[in-house]
């Protein structure tokens, strides 16, 4: 358009012809105009406000941006996973919602146990160790990642939330203590010329591929569990749409016990886990 939107609603009108959906545009909006972007419901409550000058200029930049390919949560800095909300940026991955999967089970397998301890490994901005932190603050929760970048993202989030998981640098198990309740990891899991990997340009590359067929991290997590984990302890792992097969028979071929996996809200087996005979 040649003129600058007067109100809320042009805004948002003006970002549609853009071509961006309606709850990005949402978003950005609110964003820019700095209120908090839950407040979705505030735009329909105040479409007929004046836009201040300064706020279209912003919006477009970030318009630009997301037609680009970024991330809406790395344009507004947030991203809500598990009912926290969470700061990212470029430095991790985005939290997806399909991960809450992960979390809930998580959460199942922990249940009834009296303090238990458990591990999250590639923790990236500390999304599901400050989940499992908050929904059970009795619990002793580590999380480790082999980025600093990513861990001074996560550091900041607990510290902002006020949740104590402790964190540290690792190369997944490498230097961790045994007898966890339970090990849980969201890794790296598409194969290296996916075609797919070109929309996820803008997210950390090694946070993605995990060698040719995608599954180079989960066998050496699934190889090195066993010897982290409590009897009965369960790991859970995050995989891709078509790999719950397969990471099913790494399990089984590693002596799990129990072995099964997890269908998210589409129904898609997103998550394969087991537990460690001795139970």
């Amino acid at each position: 358009m040649t003129t600058a939107p007067d109100t809320v609603a042009q805004a948002l009108r003006a970002v549609a012809a853009l071509g961006l959906e309606r709850l990005d545009a949402q978003l950005l909006l609110l964003h820019t105009l700095g209120r908090p972007v839950h407040e979705r419901a505030w735009l329909l409550a105040h479409d007929g406000d004046g836009l201040p000058s300064d706020a279209w200029p912003a919006l477009a930049a970030l318009c630009t941006r997301r037609l680009a390919g970024e991330p809406v949560a790395y344009l507004i800095g947030e991203k809500e996973f598990h009912g926290l909300p969470l700061q990212v940026d470029a430095r991790v991955l985005v939290p997806r919602p399909d991960t809450e999967t992960l979390v809930d089970w998580a959460l199942d397998v922990l249940q009834g146990r009296d303090r238990p301890t458990a591990l999250d490994l590639g923790t990236g901005s500390g999304a599901i160790a400050l989940a499992l932190q908050h929904a059970r603050p009795d619990a002793v929760v580590d999380a480790v990642d082999a980025s600093a970048d990513a861990l001074a993202v996560a550091r900041e989030n607990a510290r902002r939330l006020g949740l104590a998981v402790r964190f540290a640098q690792a190369d997944w198990l490498a230097g961790a203590a045994s007898g966890y309740d339970l090990i849980v990891s969201n890794p790296p899991y598409i194969a290296a010329g996916d075609p797919h990997l070109p929309a996820l340009a803008h997210e950390p590359v090694s946070a993605l591929v995990s060698g040719a067929d995608g599954l180079d991290d989960i066998r050496r997590i699934v190889a090195d569990a066993p010897a982290h984990l409590a009897p009965g302890g369960w790991l859970l792992l995050e995989h891709g749409h078509d790999q719950a097969a397969a990471v099913r028979a790494l399990l089984a071929a590693a002596s799990f016990e129990a072995v099964q996996s997890r269908a998210d809200l589409a129904g898609i087996e997103r998550c394969s886990g087991a537990r460690r005979a001795g139970a």
